[in-house]
């Protein structure tokens, strides 16, 4: 679905939008299961998916939007379908950077880039380069990335200053972690959504998650729409986020 310059959407949503949202997009596979197709059919319709919603994001007020594209344990899969999720990124991003770029929209692709193909590496610099100065939506796509890894490649680089000796021990806080991680620069998702109705992170901003509200929607991804997305962040309204201190009534509470 393309949508020219300045047409909407979707409309605001009345209250305070969630300044980060993350979503787990999950259900690929089993959208083209149930329609009798490959895989890779799921996955072709889960990037349609994806054009959608970066847009409605931005005209819900949505600053940053991270998308979990292809975790660091998708590799164990056959290994057709990881060449096409390969192809869909070159895809993604050759079809869609202009119009990206031309709606405002930021581009940074968070992951371990060690074991991507060198074209695939020159296309995410690219990508991030034209759209660096870009602020109407910050978007991050999370490819080759992995919760768990992320922080220990931070801890490696903490243990690297303190060894060089311009980092103590002592000074070392969760600012100092969250400095070395991927997302450095970006704040901790408010919002994570996953599709397909599954009821967990799998390993996915397990750091920066710590205080998010969690929204699990029964859609696959390939069926999660614009008025999906409102839903959870009017969800997200409903919550009451206390960060281990009181609410507004003096309720106490770890959430």
């Amino acid at each position: 679905m393309t949508l020219t310059s300045g047409q909407k959407m979707s409309e605001p949503v009345p209250g305070k939008v969630p300044r980060h949202v993350a979503i787990i997009m999950d259900g690929n596979g089993r959208w083209a299961a149930k329609r009798h197709l490959p895989r890779a059919a799921g996955h072709r319709q889960g990037v349609e998916a994806v054009r959608v919603i970066v847009r409605a994001a931005g005209d819900l007020g949505i600053e940053y939007l991270t998308l979990y594209g292809f975790s660091s344990e998708n590799w164990k899969r056959p290994v057709e379908e990881v060449n096409d999720l390969m192809g869909l990124l070159r895809l993604f991003i050759r079809r869609d950077l202009a119009e990206l770029h031309q709606n405002g929209v930021h581009v940074r692709v968070i992951g371990d880039r060690d074991h991507l193909d060198v074209d695939i590496v020159a296309m995410i610099d690219e990508a991030e380069v034209l759209t660096a100065q870009n602020d109407r939506l910050k978007l991050q796509i999370a490819f080759n990335y992995g919760g768990q890894n992320e922080i220990a490649s931070a801890v490696r680089r903490v243990a690297r200053e303190v060894k060089a000796g311009t980092l103590e021990p002592s000074a070392i806080t969760p600012d100092t972690i969250a400095g070395f991680l991927d997302t450095a620069g970006i704040p901790d998702p408010d919002l994570i959504i996953r599709t397909s109705g599954e009821k967990r992170l799998s390993n996915f901003m397990i750091w920066q998650g710590a205080y998010s509200e969690l929204v699990f929607s029964d859609a696959l991804w390939p069926d999660f729409t614009p008025e999906r997305l409102r839903e959870a962040v009017e969800e997200y309204q409903r919550r009451s986020r206390r960060f281990g201190g009181l609410d507004a009534s003096g309720q106490s509470g770890k959430a």
